[in-house]
């Protein structure tokens, strides 16, 4: 599968997952990947305070601005492609943020079970 032509987890055309801020491995608003993402960046989540605190404490800061890296820092509401592993993680400590299935890349599958994700969907309610 080449990144023109992404397939969500539901086996449709991959849909943005955020832009504001730009999220994505390729900073391009989707959960696109590729054999150069090791952290398969994959699931399009919405934040919550829970999993950002969850996420902080397990070693991975993601609402803390670093600017030298383009980075705004993360709040609550925002859209952003998750790397499978750590939603996992999230989903088995009973942590996992809602995920947007029609922008969720299909590799994430690779990792995570589909039926986890759909308890966690928000575009399917």
């Amino acid at each position: 599968m080449d990144m023109e032509d992404p397939v969500n987890v539901l086996g449709g055309q991959l849909a943005d997952c955020g832009r504001d801020p730009v999220t994505g491995f390729f900073r391009d608003g989707c959960c696109n990947t590729s054999d150069e993402d090791m952290g398969n960046h994959t699931i399009c989540v919405v934040m919550t305070a829970d999993f950002l605190a969850f996420s902080k404490a397990h070693g991975n800061d993601l609402s803390t601005p670093m600017p030298q890296f383009g980075f705004p820092g993360l709040k609550p509401g925002d859209r952003w492609c998750l790397c499978a592993a750590r939603w996992q993680e999230a989903f088995e400590a009973g942590m996992a943020p809602k995920v947007r299935l029609d922008a969720t890349h299909e590799r994430a599958l690779d990792i995570v079970r589909l039926p986890d994700l759909i308890r966690h969907a928000i575009d399917l309610h």
